[in-house]
């Protein structure tokens, strides 16, 4: 399985971006998906994580009302939208995949990840 996400770049407080994670093979379905972020010098955290279908969802504390996590199986990808961007937004984001049948909030719970999309928030 690979990942490759996309989407990042540079965007003042207030914006929006909208972050993509493509997966290649076609077992799409199958895989609960996440967002996790790290911020320099900081360890990876948790952002957003999605269930096989799309019906389910959890986000972290920091995020919730801010970003939407969503996935289309039929193109095999997983998508961030990110409103209200703060400058602590600021981050790699990475997008992890695994085929566990619950949601994952933790990184030890996906055996694979992306490489990775710089996001900063700043004026």
């Amino acid at each position: 399985v690979q990942l490759q996400a996309s989407g990042g770049g540079w965007v003042q407080p207030g914006g929006s971006l909208r972050l993509s994670c493509a997966v290649s093979g076609q077992f799409f379905s199958y895989y609960t998906m996440g967002w996790f972020r790290q911020a320099p010098g900081k360890k990876r955290e948790f952002v957003a994580t999605i269930s096989r279908s799309g019906d389910s969802t959890d986000y972290a504390d920091s995020v919730k009302g801010r970003f939407t996590i969503s996935r289309d199986n039929a193109k095999n990808t997983m998508y961030l939208q990110m409103n209200s961007l703060k400058p602590e937004d600021t981050a790699v984001y990475y997008c992890a995949a695994d085929g566990r049948a619950d949601l994952g909030t933790y990184v030890g719970g996906y055996d694979y990840w992306g490489q990775g999309t710089l996001v900063t928030v700043s004026s």
